[in-house]
């Protein structure tokens, strides 16, 4: 009797020390999943800035998007999660934005005088970021596994990305811009007008949805916003054209040649005397550039334990 009974105790504490341990292990894993998520996404990089642009008088978001002229964007993600509703995101990102003038709509609004201006650029964006994510919803669930499950959630966090415009020349091919200093970067003549970094930081805040199809692997769908520091992804600001004369005197004479074909294409007849700040506006300097994403995800949770829900107590016989 002693012996059965003895058994039965050393049972339950086994099978409490196993269920203790497996928990917090359970636990520190994000409920036995796994704290690790790798995933990859791709779609749509959204430009939003001076060049191109939907009918009327220029827009910020999606007011003012150009869907003809809109590039993929591919991107691989790490993330680790301290908590289930609470994680962090390494990610990085090669996308492409693009605008040009003579693609806005013609329906007499504003846009005119876009397409009068008639400029356009390319540039390819890389970009590496860590942002912060938050799942509002999973303090309303009931753990029962990560399967069939649909989680919202926010992120915001601080990127560095690379930029370096080109414009179409008249030949058809594309010239990098940044060196032909278009609006008078560093010239003495034009103090406000100053060279550009084509690597610099930004701001990024979204929001997502992911469906955990198994419960290892989800599918999701993601916005993702980021705020600029600079007016210069287009390679376009300021609203003057300067005078065409110090591009001799600053660029070396093939690349004043070429800024002398390119700093102005618009279809309006240009002035023949100075000054030629006052003839037409070629940007905005109110408002910086942006870009957003649309990304489709696809991604799995590594390692985890998904024993626990299999744990069997010990018999002693």
């Amino acid at each position: 009797m002693r012996t059965s009974l003895l058994k039965v105790r050393l049972s339950a504490l086994v099978c409490f020390l196993a269920v203790f341990s497996f928990s917090s292990q359970a636990q520190s894993i994000t409920t036995g999943n796994g704290k690790v998520e790798i995933g990859l996404g791709i779609g749509p990089m959204f430009f939003l800035g001076d060049l191109g642009g939907s009918a009327g008088v220029g827009k910020t978001f999606i007011k003012d998007l150009d869907l003809p002229l809109t590039k993929l964007n591919k991107g691989l993600y790490l993330n680790y999660y301290p908590a289930e509703w609470f994680g962090l995101r390494l990610a990085g990102n090669l996308g492409y934005v693009s605008g040009d003038d003579a693609q806005a709509p013609s329906k007499g609004g504003a846009e005119m005088d876009r397409r009068e201006r008639n400029l356009n650029f390319r540039s390819k964006i890389s970009e590496a970021y860590v942002a912060a994510e938050i799942y509002p919803t999973y303090f309303l669930e009931k753990y029962d596994g990560l399967a069939g499950k649909l989680r919202p959630y926010l992120l915001a966090g601080v990127g560095v990305y690379h930029f370096n415009p080109e414009t179409k020349d008249v030949d058809g091919s594309w010239v990098k811009t940044a060196p032909l200093r278009l609006e008078g970067q560093g010239f003495a003549e034009y103090p406000d007008s100053k060279p550009y970094k084509l690597t610099q930081r930004n701001v990024l805040g979204g929001f997502g949805v992911k469906y955990y199809v198994k419960e290892n692997m989800y599918l999701g769908f993601e916005i993702l916003h980021r705020k600029l520091f600079t007016d210069y992804v287009d390679d376009v600001s300021h609203n003057y054209y300067i005078d065409p004369i110090y591009f001799d005197q600053y660029l070396p004479a093939a690349d004043a040649v070429k800024a002398r074909r390119l700093y102005y294409r618009g279809t309006y007849s240009f002035p023949t005397t100075r000054p030629y700040e006052e003839f037409a506006e070629r940007g905005d300097p109110k408002q910086n550039d942006a870009f957003f994403s649309s990304i489709f995800r696809l991604g799995w949770r590594l390692g985890g334990n998904s024993n626990l829900k299999h744990l069997k107590c010990p018999v002693f016989y």
